[in-house]
């Protein structure tokens, strides 16, 4: 006869939690304001399912981040089905197909809950929001620009006014270290070393290419001053195109949002790996965790298109408190066009099943910060425990 004890059923797998109120209200209220400055640029809101079909799901742009992917059969077809990891490729999916014919440049917008295999190296959660926009058609510095702006009035919706968004060049490295023929055996060690900001290693590992990458790395830090450096560089051809581009987005952000806070890091190359060009994280001060990436990527497989994906659970780790909604404890009998105009006021009304009940004693009981007394909310005082 086994010991065991049965499982305890609030415990939920790794990466994966219960969100309590007042969070969930929270959060699912951050989402809307999010949804609402989207809107209001003219972003149009999409609703993938959850479930795919594995060869849609991973297909283009999906196919980066099939690693992150549960998989599992569907009982009715017998074909393999995925859970999406990322909204962005499903979006792209919608635009190559649902939306093929419809004009461009073509602005969507989508929420929704994502599952990862693994979660991030400093959130662990498998279980991710995201809310997001999509610009898809134009490959212009201004679509960049466009999409930066908006998603720092979102952010600024919610109170997060003092962001940073760090402009990254995924593409600039592996382009300087296949052009300077760095041999394939010793590439993974030096991507790593790039990855972990060593410059010893570097200039162990990068050969004749290691005094650009230090510089390169030495680089990282306010738009400004990283423009400079990268202007100065003995970059290729190939690689001042990419510098270029760069510098003419920055140009164009600043010139939409004036004071913007924008870093660049140029050796950055992490990420999903469907990103092609210019990319951006959203950083809060004082936090490591980042609250957005984003990017350009080809939406199926050849149209040029940008976007940034914002993670609802770490904006409601950095944005300042949201007050709690009111709650006011209604006796039995009250009128129903008085309740209905507290809601109106903002209250939550909830109503006292107990006709017998002392209402101050049963709101505290209940968590209610008020009582209808007189036809109004009245605020209710605690006793303390000596009384």
């Amino acid at each position: 006869m086994s010991d065991d004890l049965p499982p305890n059923p609030a415990l939920l797998p790794a990466g994966l939690r219960d969100l309590l109120p007042p969070d969930a209200e929270t959060e699912a209220l951050s989402v809307e304001q999010l949804m609402a400055v989207f809107a209001s640029h003219g972003y149009e809101r999409v609703k993938p399912p959850l479930l795919e079909f594995e060869d849609s799901l991973l297909s283009g742009s999906g196919a980066a981040v099939a690693e992150q992917t549960f998989r599992l059969m569907d009982p009715s077809t017998r074909r393999m089905m995925g859970l999406r990891p990322d909204m962005t490729p499903q979006v792209a999916r919608i635009a190559a197909t649902r939306l093929i014919n419809a004009s461009r440049p073509l602005r969507l917008s989508y929420a929704g809950a994502c599952i990862q295999v693994q979660g991030g190296t400093l959130v662990a959660d498998r279980q991710i929001s995201q809310a997001g926009i999509e610009l898809i058609g134009p490959d212009q510095p201004e679509a960049d620009a466009e999409v930066i702006a908006v998603a720092s009035q979102a952010l600024a919706s919610l109170g997060l006014t003092r962001v940073s968004f760090d402009l990254t060049l995924p593409q600039l490295a592996p382009m300087l270290i296949e052009e300077a023929g760095i041999p394939a055996a010793h590439r993974p060690e030096l991507m790593r070393a790039l990855d972990r900001k060593n410059a010893a290693e570097v200039s162990h590992h990068g050969g004749a290419l290691a005094p650009l990458l230090n510089e390169l790395l030495l680089a990282a830090g306010p738009a400004a001053r990283a423009l400079q450096v990268l202007q100065a560089a003995s970059l290729t051809p190939a690689a001042r195109l990419l510098v270029d581009r760069l510098e003419a987005s920055v140009a164009a952000i600043l010139a939409r949002a004036p004071g913007l806070r924008l870093t660049i890091d140029p050796i950055e190359f992490r990420g999903w790996r469907y990103h092609t060009g210019l990319c951006v994280t959203v950083y809060a001060p004082g936090r490591h965790e980042e609250l957005g990436r984003g990017g350009r990527y080809l939406s199926g497989g050849d149209e040029p298109a940008c976007g940034l994906t914002l993670r609802p659970e770490a904006l409601l780790r950095a944005a300042p408190g949201r007050a709690a909604r009111p709650r006011v404890l209604l006796p039995p009998d009250v009128d129903a066009t008085l309740a209905q105009s507290l809601r109106q006021a903002g209250y939550a009304t909830v109503a006292s099943l107990s006709p017998h009940a002392e209402l101050a004693a049963e709101a505290v009981r209940l968590g209610c910060s008020h009582v209808l007394r007189g036809g109004e909310a009245v605020a209710v005082v605690p006793s303390s425990s000596g009384d």
